[in-house]
């Protein structure tokens, strides 16, 4: 039984990661001919959902496929056999995954016979392909967990910690890893959120201080409890993203953008909304309330500010000014901005919707 529930484990995580792999191309029976044997040459995976070395090379073959994205003479592609038989039928799939080559311009296929990681994946395609690109190494947002600073890290009063017990050896560790990077890149602006990982393998000795007996085990270690609380909850990126919101009180989609939540304040929200709809001597009186956010702190004091200038604004500028503000913040927010500075507009845009 328990078998079967890590093995429904993994087939999830691997459909998940499928899901995500968004520089890999799905191909299906609909646009193989399509894609493939058209102006560019192109290896593609036939893999079954269900297979335990179909789900291991997932997370390689995304990275080979993220590196790949820009190199306009090449596609890196995948096919579900279990959804799409009769085209791994028509290229002679017995077993997955099989990876093929598909030169530009032709449907007859070269069989890759080498090792299933991105590297080698890479070398291949660059020979096949007459390109000239390496595997991308981006830095990770996880936080690596050891004896010397698991205590100083973890235990830290001010900081929510998020942990991942791992085991290299693992199957369904290494299909969670490219899911877990995601939720510590979804969450790498909030300073009091932290997602990190341990390797068991290494220090064992922590793994049995806080009961690790499967891998991975997920625990949440919040700032008002630092022994440790078991996540039971689900493995895809927006169960583990909607968990954090909830715990941690903060407003995060799955790309790590601020939602429409981030920055309302319930007690200003009411008032800006009493303050559009009052008349124009009773406006200035409930001014005279949110000018009271002077009293607020922390991040609340920095939210209450943009409520006090929207306000302002509001008061100097006309009723048109929220409608505007918001239009023009959008246009900026739709060009490449650093995270910092989309956050800071985000909540702009977020607190000036209370008086459009």
């Amino acid at each position: 039984m328990k078998f079967q529930v890590w093995l429904a484990l993994g087939i999830l995580a691997f459909l998940l990661a499928s899901a995500w792999a968004d520089d890999v191309l799905v191909l299906t029976e609909e646009n193989f001919e399509k894609e493939v044997g058209q102006d560019r040459g192109a290896l593609v995976e036939f893999y079954a959902p269900w297979c335990g070395h179909s789900q291991k090379l997932a997370p390689e073959y995304e990275k080979l496929g993220a590196s790949f994205k820009k190199a306009k003479s090449v596609l890196i592609g995948k096919v579900d056999c279990d959804e799409h038989k009769s085209v791994c039928g028509k290229y002679g799939v017995e077993g997955y995954p099989t990876i093929k080559w598909f030169p530009k311009g032709s449907l007859d296929p070269k069989q890759y016979e080498g090792p299933r990681t991105a590297e080698p994946l890479a070398e291949f395609v660059n020979t096949e392909g007459g390109t000239n690109v390496k595997i991308a190494t981006l830095p990770s947002n996880v936080v690596v967990l050891n004896a010397d600073n698991f205590d100083e890290v973890v235990l830290d009063e001010t900081k929510n910690m998020f942990v991942e017990f791992y085991a290299p050896w693992c199957g369904y560790c290494k299909n969670l890893a490219a899911t877990y990077e995601k939720v510590a890149t979804a969450f790498k602006m909030e300073e009091d959120v932290v997602i990190a990982n341990i390797d068991t393998d290494k220090y064992k000795d922590l793994a049995e201080k806080y009961g690790v007996s499967g891998y991975p085990t997920l625990k949440f270690f919040p700032k008002g409890n630092k022994a440790g609380e078991d996540y039971d909850g689900g493995q895809s990126l927006d169960e583990f993203v909607a968990f954090i919101n909830v715990q941690c009180g903060t407003n995060r989609d799955a790309k790590g953008q601020l939602t429409s939540k981030a920055g309302i304040l319930s007690s200003l929200d009411a008032l800006g909304k009493q303050f559009v709809a009052a008349s124009i001597d009773e406006r200035k009186r409930v001014f005279s309330k949110i000018k009271e956010v002077e009293k607020l702190k922390g991040s609340s004091a920095s939210y209450g500010k943009i409520y006090l200038k929207a306000a302002k604004s509001y008061l100097e500028k006309g009723a048109d000014y929220p409608k505007k503000e918001i239009e023009r913040l959008q246009r900026i927010l739709d060009k490449s901005i650093s995270p910092a500075k989309a956050d800071e507009l985000t909540l702009k845009k977020n607190i000036l919707s209370t008086f459009a």
